[in-house]
């Protein structure tokens, strides 16, 4: 095994990390292992993970159960073509995913990555609308503040200042933006919250195929809570208007928020439903796309009488293996109990921090929880001060959040709420 410094300079000549440049590089940790909710680094030092590796490690690292799924699974094969081909762990997965989602999903396309099954729901939905002899629906309308993924179609929906519009505007697709909600999580929304959003739905109606929002929470875009009132009348607004509803679970599916999907919140059903991260407990890259049985039969039934995308690694058995392996673990170890663990370990450790100069608001709910600073964090240097302390956090823009994996002991969780309240202290100081 190369050493640590023989490893750093390697990846600082060649490996180009996710937002970063390849010049003035921030710092980057080498792993050597991972167990539990604990990062093991080749210094030595030990982290405690508050990120669940962008959100998909619920279950912390290296879990027995899912280990074992993947060996067995690749004693009989690690891939096969989905194309004229089926297999054991996919029909098992889409049979799990039916049952588990709103009920009038019925339908699964399995993708790649979250932003794939975002283009795929896109696609479905403009395909739904050729196929009803409606070829001027191709539009989408959504929500500012909103994440969708980093492909052309799931960046066009993504928030046009926090995203990446202002780089590729001349080739996205130009799409509609509401406001984002300002009614709160567990507050009414007035008439006067969705008003924006029901004007530009209505006088654009004959040019949109779909709405595509991400239920109760917005991700990465601004780690915003919003009313499930609000989500229950955007439903109801689309069925009158005939447009379909996108549901961007990825982020939310599974738990996060405190429901198995955020869509429970408000009762409702969307059109097409897209889940990724946890989906495989972190082990594997696996997403879905779920539609009705009549988005599915109407696109069926148009020109040319199949829906238009087919990944090479579609369906694979490994990711599908372990996916079912994963929610088996999930249903059967009691999550619920769990993610209410955490959000009160969460609620009281991350209470102080309101009291701190340059914070806005602390908000929970569920596994989240979110610090919002008034200014944008300094990557390296916020990211060497939790590393220091033995902590794995890794903040964005204005927000510093926690999404730990749900196995997180209680005295584990205690030093990350400890720690982010010392280093936002020490970072608002200067």
């Amino acid at each position: 095994m190369r050493g640590v410094e023989e490893l750093l300079a390697i990846d600082q000549a060649h490996a180009w990390h996710p937002y970063t440049a390849t010049i003035n590089q921030d710092p980057v940790y080498p792993v050597r292992a991972a167990r539990g909710c604990r990062i093991q680094l080749m210094d030595g030092r030990e982290l405690i993970d508050g990120m669940s590796s962008w959100w998909c490690a619920i279950h912390g690292y290296n879990h027995p159960v899912l280990n074992q799924a993947l060996r067995d699974q690749i004693e009989s094969m690690a891939h096969v073509m989905f194309g004229g081909l089926t297999h054991e762990p996919a029909v098992g997965l889409v049979e799990r995913l039916v049952a588990l989602t709103p009920a009038a999903l019925r339908h699964v396309f399995l993708c790649d990555s979250g932003s794939v099954s975002v283009e795929v729901a896109i696609k479905m939905a403009i395909q739904y609308h050729q196929a009803r002899g409606e070829p001027g629906r191709h539009r989408l309308l959504t929500l500012r503040s909103g994440y969708h993924g980093d492909t052309f179609a799931a960046m066009s929906v993504c928030d046009p200042v926090t995203g990446m519009h202002h780089l590729f505007s001349r080739v996205l697709p130009q799409q509609l933006f509401a406001p984002a909600p300002a009614c709160r999580f567990g507050a009414p929304c007035q008439d006067e919250d969705i008003s924006a959003f029901t004007d530009l739905l209505w006088r654009h109606r004959e040019e949109l195929a779909a709405v595509i929002l991400e239920p109760i929470v917005q991700g990465a875009g601004g780690m915003r809570f919003y009313s499930a009132d609000y989500l229950r009348r955007v439903r109801e607004l689309c069925h009158a208007a005939g447009v379909l509803l996108i549901a961007d679970e990825i982020a939310t599916g599974f738990g996060r928020s405190g429901r198995l999907f955020a869509c429970e919140y408000a009762d409702i059903s969307p059109d097409i439903m897209t889940v990724g991260k946890a989906l495989t407990g972190g082990y594997l890259t696996l997403a879905a796309t779920l539609a009705s049985q009549e988005v599915a039969t109407t696109i069926s039934a148009g020109t040319p009488g199949v829906f238009m995308h087919g990944p090479t690694f579609m369906g694979n058995p490994l990711a599908c293996a372990v996916a079912n392996a994963s929610i088996d673990l999930l249903l059967a170890r009691g999550w619920e109990q769990e993610v209410r663990r955490i959000q009160a370990g969460l609620e009281q450790g991350l209470a102080p921090c309101r009291d701190l100069r340059g914070v806005v608001e602390v908000r929970i709910l569920g596994a989240i929880g979110v610090v919002e600073l008034a200014r944008p964090v300094v990557m390296r240097d916020i990211q060497r001060r939790f590393v220091d302390r033995g902590v794995w956090v890794r903040p964005f823009g204005r927000l510093v959040y926690l999404m730990p994996p749900y196995v997180i002991e209680a005295r584990d969780l205690a030093r990350l709420c400890a720690v982010t309240q010392e280093v936002i202290g020490e970072t608002a100081s200067g």
